[in-house]
């Protein structure tokens, strides 16, 4: 196949605007803040899960601190009771006998109810504690989350930016280019999934890295300048220029 020369030379700008797309797609895939918003999404989900778990802990205390506080209304309700009949003169001997005793063990009893409820409230003053530290720490991962989100979305805008403008200037670039130049182009753009032409500078292939020799460089130094020619390791057109070293 035969192209002009000065068209060749073209589809250097063409292949310069496929591999700044093709950065920009790489940086999208391998955004950092990507990964930086699913780490603090990860520690969110986590700190979302403690503070619901305190919660809950925070919840069964108090209503076990509540059953208690329950219990020991009733011993005194239970003693209130029985003094008042003790303080009545109206009951026997022996009832007197047995309510002192009952007094006693609602004492006791009472007592046992009461250090359970110290212990109980101790317990609750430690769980609201840890609550209020997991909101804490639940708030502030929600703040960095949103941080991490925010940085992501104007790194993404920005690579949409810049995909825009080199979508343009490719437009632009191949629109200069003759067809069937440019559809060679193209089919060896889709074979290498990167560019479809490379310049030849100081005989390497600025495609493939690798430099010709031997038969290669002689076909390609004695072709036609105005020949389409190829690298025979990576398939890409080579450009050739005054720096090509033919």
């Amino acid at each position: 196949m035969k192209a002009d020369h000065f068209d060749q030379q073209k589809l250097l700008a063409l292949a310069a605007e496929d591999i700044a797309l093709g950065q920009l797609a790489h940086r999208r895939r391998t955004l950092p803040e990507n990964a930086a918003v699913e780490s603090a999404t990860e520690r969110e989900r986590e700190l979302s899960a403690a503070v619901v778990r305190a919660e809950t802990g925070v919840r069964d205390l108090q209503r076990e601190v509540g059953r208690l506080e329950g219990d020991v209304e009733t011993v005194r309700a239970r003693v209130t009771r029985d003094q008042g009949l003790l303080d009545s003169g109206s009951v026997s001997a022996k009832q007197m006998t047995d309510l002192q005793h009952e007094m006693q063990s609602l004492a006791r009893r009472k007592s046992d109810l009461e250090d359970q409820e110290l212990e109980l409230m101790e317990q609750l003053e430690t769980a609201e504690a840890a609550l209020a530290g997991a909101r804490s720490g639940h708030e502030a991962v929600q703040a960095e989350l949103e941080r991490a989100r925010q940085l992501r979305d104007d790194a993404l805008a920005d690579i949409a930016d810049g995909t825009a403008q080199h979508e343009t200037a490719r437009a632009e670039a191949a629109a200069r280019i003759p067809g069937d130049l440019l559809a060679l182009y193209e089919r060896v753009r889709t074979q290498t999934g990167g560019t479809g032409a490379a310049v030849l500078k100081a005989r390497q292939c600025q495609g493939c890295r690798i430099e010709l020799n031997g038969r290669e460089l002689a076909a390609v130094r004695n072709a036609d300048p105005h020949e389409v020619v190829r690298c025979e390791n990576c398939g890409r057109i080579l450009v050739r220029t005054a720096e090509s070293g033919l």
